[in-house]
């Protein structure tokens, strides 16, 4: 493998004033979606939980457990 010193990067105002166009415009695209999707969540009946939401949306539905230990006999109807 050949070895080579460290090449070096300077930064230009060009680069800055680019990098600053970039980011406000990812921003301004980011802050619609951002405003829309607090509004539908606000809009909801309920909130839901991170949980709530990932099982809805794969389409899991849990099963609620019985609590505590079943008495003796309740299933036996007399």
């Amino acid at each position: 493998m050949l070895r080579r010193k460290p090449t070096r990067l300077e930064l230009k105002l060009d680069d800055i004033e680019e990098f600053e166009g970039a980011r406000k415009e990812l921003e301004a695209r980011r802050r619609p979606r951002e405003e829309a999707a607090g509004g539908e969540d606000a809009a909801g009946p309920e909130p839901r939980s991170r949980e709530q939401a990932v099982n809805e949306r794969i389409g899991y539905k849990p099963q609620p457990k019985a609590g505590g230990r079943p008495a003796p006999f309740s299933s036996l109807e007399f």
